[in-house]
């Protein structure tokens, strides 16, 4: 006996942990710095690390008060009914909800190329199949409306990602709505707001309630995930954000107790400690601005917790700083084999990046042409890269 033909299902490529690489090169762990997962360098809030403790005690208990609870709480944070919370385990998580909720075998769903692999694993898991339009990096992966809708063609789903990962360009309101007037009234715009905490645009939920001097709409749905700004990546927590007219529909997709009791505990605690996320926001906002002027290479501006550059030989250049002990995300995977992204880390693992990085680009070619290192790369740049 055989599964289904699985020939066309991608598999996601995370970005490569301490433990991992330290192996493959028998190094000490503590040698190295990791920087390729977009993780959050300053852990999770204090508050949430002690809220897991406590509900340790609990873990044989299905999490029915909690995980209410964190949806009423969620429910207040975005001013919108409880129904319109749909918690899952990780923003992936809330994704596969959607799919099953929109698709049926068949239906088309539109995704970014490049962009976050799991929108083509959902689609595919449950049935559907792929469009894609291209963010051009000779274009600065810019989301522009008019460019998606002329790759449109009826999909079921439209994915945007603001900020985009891996480029870090976001999507103003005025966009996302003009996008979805242009698509028809059976298809569901998607924003994925994984990094939204990090950027200075508002959040797609002000379409979804007719806020901000918008009109209500049913046909935008949010992802959110407490991953990156609350740093929780590990015990997966994410939600989706949808219009109150279908809210009913995720008794009817999501898994019994979507998220865990320690994960509702936790995230309870972290929407509590909101000293954290504020450092953690302003230390990324630095970051960048350290990497972007001190890396001698062109990146792109961005407004998530990492930043893009173009070094010309993506894995090359990965593979000499994990030697230099520095955990780089190569973008070949993304469809960007000359870029690495790199995720702001503390103040010292973002020196040693910056410093590793410049180290590196220079014993490949001591006398390079990289352009103004800090701005956007220019089409010339991008070009001859």
């Amino acid at each position: 006996m055989q599964p289904r033909d699985l020939s066309a299902h991608a598999t996601y490529e995370a970005g490569r942990g301490i433990e991992e690489v330290a192996r493959e090169l028998g190094r000490d762990p503590a040698s190295f710095v990791t920087l390729s997962s977009n993780e959050n360098p300053h852990g999770p809030a204090p508050a949430a690390v002690e809220a897991l403790r406590e509900a340790a005690e609990t873990a044989s208990d299905y999490p029915k008060a909690a995980h209410a609870d964190l949806t009423d709480a969620l429910a207040d944070r975005w001013d919108v009914s409880s129904g319109q919370i749909w918690l899952g385990n990780g923003g992936d998580g809330a994704i596969d909800y959607l799919s099953r909720a929109m698709l049926d075998p068949g239906d088309a769903v539109l995704v970014p190329k490049p962009g976050f692999a799991y929108y083509a694993m959902s689609t595919r898991f449950h049935h559907g199949t792929l469009d894609a339009y291209v963010l051009s990096k000779d274009r600065d992966f810019a989301q522009d409306p008019d460019s998606i809708l002329g790759t449109y063609d009826g999909e079921r789903i439209v994915y945007l990602t603001s900020p985009h990962n891996p480029s870090g360009t976001t999507m103003s309101l005025d966009a996302i709505e003009r996008l979805a007037d242009g698509t028809s009234d059976r298809t569901l715009v998607v924003v994925d707001e994984a990094y939204g905490e990090f950027a200075e645009t508002d959040s797609a939920v002000a379409l979804i309630e007719g806020r901000k001097g918008f009109d209500a709409r049913e046909d935008v749905a949010v992802i959110r995930t407490f991953s990156k700004a609350y740093g929780l990546a590990g015990v997966r927590l994410g939600y989706a954000v949808v219009p109150d007219a279908w809210a009913d529909a995720y008794a009817r997709v999501n898994t019994p107790f979507a998220a865990s009791e320690l994960a509702c505990r936790a995230g309870l605690a972290a929407l509590e400690d909101a000293e954290h996320v504020e450092m953690t926001v302003e230390s990324v906002r630095w970051a960048r601005e350290h990497l972007a002027t001190r890396v001698e290479a062109p990146a792109w501006p961005s407004e998530g917790n990492f930043v893009l550059f173009d070094v010309g030989d993506g894995a090359g250049v990965a593979s000499d700083l994990q030697e230099r002990g520095v955990i780089v995300r190569d973008c070949t995977s993304f469809g960007l084999p000359g870029c690495i992204r790199v995720t702001c880390g503390t103040e010292s693992e973002t020196k040693r990046a910056a410093e590793a990085i410049n180290a590196v680009l220079d014993a490949r070619d001591p006398t390079p042409d990289r352009g103004d290192a800090g701005g956007a790369a220019t089409d010339r740049e991008v070009n001859e890269s």
